[in-house]
């Protein structure tokens, strides 16, 4: 079985991501084998929060080029995770 240090890899910082906050909505980056319940579960171990849903995008990686040698970066898994409203806020962030 995976830890959940293992499922999340990191999260997500961009501006479309951190105004998403405001809606209780975080990113992360995941492994691309896991599935909705592991990182439901990861989220809610390692943060303390309550989760009420899970939208996965598999990612594609591009394709890149130096020189004459084509190549392509790894494809990813993105998870965006919608905390409940009664739960606490992820506190990552905050300084």
């Amino acid at each position: 079985m995976k830890s959940v240090y293992d499922i999340l890899r990191r999260p997500i910082v961009t501006e479309k991501s951190m105004a998403a906050m405001g809606e209780r909505k975080y990113t992360f980056a995941v492994d691309i084998h896991a599935d909705k319940t592991e990182i439901k579960d990861a989220v809610e171990k390692v943060f303390g929060v309550k989760v009420e849903n899970v939208c996965t995008i598999k990612m594609l990686g591009k394709k890149k080029r130096v020189g004459v040698h084509l190549g392509k970066r790894a494809d990813w898994k993105k998870a965006i995770v919608t905390l409940t409203p009664d739960s606490k806020s992820i506190e990552f962030f905050q300084s």
